[in-house]
């Protein structure tokens, strides 16, 4: 794959995952930066959400981002974590999704730009992540006006770190959010199979090798079934209200219906949507896709109340 063709422009989100999946089967491996420069295009699917600013910040050393919708309160925030399999996305790539989903809830976002792979291993992105809530809490936010936002790897760390806080005695937010979420570093879900080829980002004629990702985040040794990293396999109960979107193409698809039967087993307030036809993360098509736009209005009339507003 050619820099021209990297860096050039896509048009939808199923463009973007064939060019990843051509990528990512290439023989010799595509070099890390080649293949981070294919994924840098994945918000070009994304449209500007209009009327938010944003600001790049360090937060105790981890890079970030306020995005601010115009007139929103400053008292509650959402922290958003970006997918891409623990290794892409950035604060870049998702600016303009979380962009929307603040706009749409009405509140400033906090997205964060944790270590990835191959550079940093488990458990570096989740210490980014409580980092960045701790930071929250100790500027003034209270627990009950943050939700955390994420798809994806975004959306297990979303789980994980709600796992940690738990055990550590910490205050909670008031809801999670993930989209997608990759919960089972084992790839057991029955879906890996009878989605094969109807999920464009990891399957079709080419599948993705997903357990090189988790060998890349664990190491050879590394324990798949450990709630931090695959947060199906915690006790679940205390766990904040959830809301699960998930599309029913994904590959993924069991890691989010497992996930919510056990929550649910436990006692947790947890809604499921799946979506007809959706794609991994599809709502990255946001104001190009009216499934994505749905979405996304389905996950701010859920979320207001639980956050106080």
């Amino acid at each position: 794959m050619s820099d021209a063709r990297a860096n050039s422009l896509i048009g939808t989100l199923d463009d973007h995952y064939r060019r990843s999946n051509q990528a990512a089967a290439l023989d010799p491996p595509l070099p890390l930066e080649d293949a981070r420069r294919v994924d840098d295009r994945w918000g070009d699917v994304t449209t500007e959400p209009g009327g938010v600013d944003y600001l790049e910040i360090s937060v105790r050393d981890v890079p970030a981002m306020w995005l601010v919708p115009h007139g929103a309160p400053d008292d509650h925030v959402l922290l958003c974590i970006h997918g891409g399999g623990y290794i892409g996305g950035s604060i870049y790539t998702h600016r303009k999704l979380f962009g929307h989903i603040a706009k749409a809830v009405g509140v400033r976002a906090l997205s964060i730009d944790y270590r990835r792979v191959p550079e940093h291993r488990h458990p570096a992105a989740l210490d980014d992540v409580t980092t960045a809530y701790e930071w929250l809490l100790d500027e003034g936010f209270d627990s009950d006006r943050i939700a955390f936002v994420g798809d994806s790897a975004g959306g297990g760390l979303a789980l994980a770190a709600s796992l940690r806080l738990r055990d550590q005695g910490r205050p909670l937010p008031a809801a999670l959010l993930p989209i997608s979420p990759w919960t089972d570093l084992t790839l057991g879900g029955n879906s890996h199979k009878t989605n094969l080829t109807n999920d464009i980002e990891f399957g079709g004629e080419t599948p993705m090798n997903l357990g090189f990702l988790v060998m890349l985040l664990l190491g050879p040794d590394g324990d798949r079934e450990d709630p931090s990293v695959s947060p199906l396999f915690g006790d679940l109960s205390g766990l904040p209200p959830t809301y699960i979107q998930v599309g029913d193409a994904e590959m993924l698809l069991d890691d989010s219906t497992r996930f919510a039967e056990r929550a649910r087993n436990a006692g947790i307030d947890i809604r499921l949507d799946i979506f007809p036809g959706g794609q991994h993360t599809f709502q990255m098509s946001a104001g190009n896709d009216p499934l994505a736009d749905k979405a996304i209005v389905e996950l701010a009339a859920w979320v207001k109340p639980r956050i106080g507003l």
